[in-house]
């Protein structure tokens, strides 16, 4: 398998392995751009306190092709039960109509 397909099925896993999984600029405590920032926030004023945060800028498989893996091609993204949910923009938009709060909810229901 060449690397990109390698990277593409790591991703895959993280996303469908965990219910919650932030990819990042940085982490949650030290985010390295305001988007990021703005992402981890926005779940913690959803009272998420355990989710997988990815460090693209750590990653350089990860950085390199998650764009191609959901066609989505900015970071911060987010993916709640394996569904791409979008950006910080997106993330604010739905928190604001109280839409992520019970993505949310679906996905840490036990």
């Amino acid at each position: 398998m060449d690397e990109k397909t390698i990277a593409l099925e790591k991703i895959r896993k993280t996303v469908t392995e965990n219910p919650i999984v932030l990819y990042m600029k940085g982490t949650p405590q030290f985010p390295q751009c305001g988007f990021s920032g703005r992402a981890a926030q926005v779940l913690k004023a959803c009272g998420v306190d355990r989710y997988v945060a990815v460090n693209v800028l750590a990653d350089q498989e990860v950085f390199d092709n998650l764009r191609f893996y959901a066609d989505f091609p900015t970071f911060p993204q987010l993916y709640i039960n394996g569904e791409l949910i979008g950006g910080s923009d997106i993330m604010v938009g739905l928190y604001e109509q109280g839409e992520l709060q019970k993505l949310i909810e679906t996905a840490t229901a036990h």
